[in-house]
């Protein structure tokens, strides 16, 4: 897909891609990964597709042989806009990041984010489909589970080091019993619901 855009006079090709969309907790952080065409770690895939071990290795190799970039968005800007547009300012940050703007972006899913003003084209699906989506899935996924485990330590009792602050039954079981932190992303209906509820009790 790289090498498509390349033929046509297109040099720097920006992979980009975003993890966190569906957690109740944390941030959205999106990865920008331009690729060394000489130089491809093999092994590039879904990150959801590898196991921790090879997503590390992986997410190494590419600090080291391509130009990566990563951006966030935060609660409270998912909470301000919604999870869609906060993941795609997300992106647009991971782009911003960049030595020098991409000839163009390769994007993951059915949109190009709103406002950015470089050539585009959606993928879907692009993670198992783009090399360069598939590396920014795996920088993506490291750096957000990286942040996730040091906001464990800071908010022991939720299991945010294994579910990545998604609502498993353990992290629900938590926010029943210790309530939400101010990491929890109040507009989604699992803490929303739980603080209306506490509402209706207190008052």
């Amino acid at each position: 897909m790289e090498r498509a855009v390349m033929a046509i006079g297109t040099e720097r090709v920006a992979g980009v891609d975003e993890v966190g969309r569906g957690p109740l907790a944390g941030p959205v952080t999106a990865a920008a990964v331009i690729l060394d065409p000489d130089n491809i770690p093999d092994g590039l895939n879904d990150s959801k597709q590898l196991s921790k071990k090879r997503r590390e290795h992986l997410a190494d190799l590419l600090m080291a042989c391509a130009e990566v970039s990563v951006g966030h968005a935060s609660v409270a800007e998912i909470e301000q806009m919604n999870i869609l547009r906060a993941s795609h300012i997300a992106m647009q940050r991971a782009l911003a990041g960049l030595r020098s703007a991409p000839d163009h972006v390769l994007i993951d899913g059915s949109m190009i984010p709103r406002g950015l003003n470089l050539p585009a084209t959606p993928v879907v699906k692009g993670d198992t489909r783009c090399l360069s989506i598939s590396a920014a899935s795996i920088v993506a996924k490291i750096a957000r589970d990286r942040i996730m485990v040091d906001l464990a330590q800071q908010h022991p009792g939720y299991g945010w080091e294994t579910n990545m602050g998604y609502g498993s039954k353990s992290h629900m079981e938590a926010l029943q019993n210790l309530g939400p932190t101010p990491h929890h992303r109040r507009t989604f209906r699992p803490v929303h619901n739980m603080l209306y509820q506490e509402k209706i009790v207190s008052s």
